[in-house]
């Protein structure tokens, strides 16, 4: 979630990415409610401050035997105020905070403004593509013909953007996942976590997943626990809460997990095979670092 202030100051220039982006939220919704806010945290501040110091009077007015009952009755109405602003506050905090949290990261000035993959130049490219003399098939019907993908089997068992792995399939993703956490924590350092792939909802709106992307969670009936869709939100919740010694940074950490996403609005395109599954396996890194200069400003 971005910090209040940093939106505070950047409404206008927020509001552009916001639309550039293709999202239609309005931020002068959160900063009527920013307004809100603060004027309800001043008047209570100012009541308080009143409360405290007419208490002073009344206290030195019994002292002293002074019928202090009048004043005595205003911090009643002020006492009842102040409680008054205390009960509205809540709401308004609720309210502004899920603004905040549905605001997207803040892509870089080089990211290209586009509506699809196509308005994406291509920085790059490495190797050259391989021209073939014959039509490639596609790797489900390749993992299909040689048994070792059963995307019907699993459409049995679980319904459709399932995968079913047999044989040297299943051996073959195994030892990939055993591959890339045996280079991580052996040749670069990393630990390797094995974490919960059932979360809570505060480990959920840790990482952002809540509530921007509620439609592709799966959640537990009646339980506030939800399957992972990717093992970052337990790994990077680890720390949740912690203040880090900057001389123990960085940490290293990588974690093989299934991951689970509902998919939710992804239909036609790329969901054949194992493309767009309900359920996939990955090895997640996860670093915690000193934060660069750049990303800690932004449009200097």
């Amino acid at each position: 979630m971005l910090d209040l202030k940093f939106v505070r100051s950047h409404l206008d220039d927020i509001q552009k990415m916001l639309e550039n982006r293709g999202n239609d939220l309005d931020v002068s919704r959160l900063d009527a409610l920013d307004h809100q806010r603060r004027e309800i945290l001043a008047g209570l501040e100012a009541l308080r401050h009143q409360k405290n110091r007419v208490s002073e009077d009344i206290a030195a007015m019994k002292k002293k035997g002074e019928d202090a009952s009048t004043i005595i009755a205003e911090m009643k109405a002020v006492a009842s105020e102040i409680k008054e602003k205390e009960k509205d506050l809540p709401a308004v905090v609720e309210a502004l905070n899920g603004l905040l949290m549905l605001i997207p990261n803040i892509p870089d000035s080089s990211a290209p403004v586009g509506t699809s993959e196509k308005d994406n130049p291509v920085m790059r490219t490495w190797g050259e593509i391989r021209e073939m003399d014959f039509e490639p098939r596609p790797h489900w019907e390749i993992g299909e013909a040689l048994r070792i993908l059963d995307f019907e089997c699993a459409a049995k068992i679980a319904g459709a953007r399932f995968a079913l792995y047999r044989g040297p399939g299943a051996q073959l993703e195994r030892a990939l996942i055993s591959l890339m956490l045996d280079i991580h924590t052996r040749e670069h350092g990393y630990t390797e976590i094995l974490p919960p792939v059932m979360v809570n909802g505060a480990s959920m709106t840790g990482t952002g997943q809540l509530p921007k992307f509620k439609e592709d969670l799966f959640k537990v009936e009646g339980w506030d626990l939800y399957l992972i869709p990717t093992a970052e939100v337990p790994v990077t919740n680890i720390h949740r809460d912690d203040i880090l010694n900057e001389e123990d940074l960085p940490i290293s950490y990588a974690a093989y997990t299934p991951c689970f996403r509902s998919e939710a609005g992804s239909y036609g395109k790329d969901t054949r095979g194992l493309i767009r599954q309900h359920q996939f396996n990955k090895v997640e890194l996860v670093k915690f670092v000193r934060p660069s200069r750049h990303s800690m400003n932004w449009k200097n």
